[in-house]
């Protein structure tokens, strides 16, 4: 049974250098006729796919708050009208831009019971800010914060990244200090990986896109953990920490490696074993929902094998590592019978440690974990 629902919203105001999500200018685009049909394709993958209560509603993008207030009041009322969850046990997270979330849209967001925010902060400097192509600026922070927390919210968590072109390990520390300071519940914060399509991409290519040596990510990174650390905010995957209590339920569901809905345009899913993604392109996601079809560009029926690599790499991100019990209980086989071979290679190197039947990132593990997340696909 599916219990999770991640909702896309691909318009944008602006369009960031480094962003390779399914997405597009807002100006000219036929949004009230998106939201209409995303409502259509959410009824059908019920239909579909029931469920029985959602625990956790995660609306993304692109920008979700990039919509006006009416436009909101209509997605989160078709959202209440189609999906079933109860207001006081969901947890249900609005990605969201700082600068964006006017008066008027955060009590829309709050009356219909949005109880959780994410802010797109990425960065503190406003120089690094405008080379990255964002379009708010670090004081909207503190404005968009202080306005989300008269409004009633509580949970919030801010994006940060780091490894930006140009940046240094003591500007990123400027940037954590200031994040902590707001003391969040919830802070996330990402190396930056330049995809393809991206205009750090094509940069890149002409060589011209100046990035930090890869000891200073490295650094970066290890002074994140120890910041974070030291604010009393603990890792429980890679790139995310939180106050206990504050982890954000909808994202360990990937990391479990449970199930959940995808509705929207380039959305991905996963259900009943069928790992689905939606046409990305507008017109092309809305012309199978108006002849009554689901909008799949992609299914593949995930075999036996592929869940179990699935729920390695996915895992493994997790502080608390997988569960050996839970996994041989899933798949009525021992993970350290399975991949035998790569546990042992990894623990060898010590990037990988079996401790308390469960197994996890060592601290070195956790800088080069895709090394270790390598090692457990396609063997089987």
């Amino acid at each position: 049974m599916i219990h999770s629902a991640y909702i896309h919203i691909p318009f944008c105001h602006h369009i960031c250098h480094y962003c390779d999500f399914n997405k597009v200018f807002m100006k000219g685009q036929p949004v009230d006729e998106y939201l209409s049909h995303l409502n259509k394709e959410m009824k059908m993958q019920l239909q579909k796919y029931p469920a029985d209560k959602l625990s956790t509603i995660f609306v993304g993008g692109g920008t979700p708050t990039a919509l006006d207030a009416s436009q909101l009041e209509v997605l989160c009322r078709n959202i209440n009208d189609s999906l079933p969850y109860s207001r006081d046990e969901v947890e249900f997270t609005f990605e969201a831009n700082p600068g964006d979330l006017t008066s008027d849209k955060l009590e829309v967001l709050y009356q219909n019971g949005v109880n959780r925010l994410s802010f797109g902060v990425q960065s503190f400097n406003d120089e690094l800010l405008k080379r990255i192509g964002r379009n708010h600026r670090s004081k909207d922070v503190y404005t968009s914060i202080e306005a989300a927390k008269k409004a009633g919210f509580e949970n919030i968590s801010i994006d940060l990244i780091y490894a930006l072109p140009g940046q240094t390990v003591a500007d990123f520390k400027h940037t954590l200090k200031t994040a902590l300071e707001f003391d969040l519940p919830h802070y996330s914060s990402y190396s930056l990986i330049i995809e393809p399509k991206t205009v750090f991409y094509n940069l890149m290519r002409k060589g011209k896109l100046s990035l930090p040596p890869q000891e200073a990510e490295a650094e970066m990174y290890s002074v994140l953990m120890e910041e974070m650390e030291a604010a009393g905010i603990h890792q429980y995957e890679i790139s995310n920490f939180a106050k206990k209590g504050f982890e954000s339920k909808h994202n360990l569901v990937y990391w479990n490696n449970e199930e959940y809905y995808g509705f929207g345009a380039g959305a991905h899913g996963y259900a009943e074993g069928n790992r689905y993604a939606n046409f990305g392109p507008l017109k092309k996601y809305m012309q199978p929902l108006e002849e009554g079809q689901l909008p799949i560009i992609e299914n593949h029926e995930q075999t036996k094998g592929e869940k179990m690599e699935e729920e390695m790499f996915l895992g493994l991100r997790k502080t608390q590592g997988v569960s050996v019990s839970h996994f041989t209980e899933k798949f009525g086989e021992s993970p350290m019978t399975v991949f035998k071979e790569a546990i042992e290679e990894m623990t060898q190197k010590e990037l990988l440690a079996v401790e308390d039947s469960y197994i996890r990132l060592t601290q070195k593990g956790k800088f080069l974990g895709n090394e270790v997340f390598q090692a457990f696909l396609g063997v089987i």
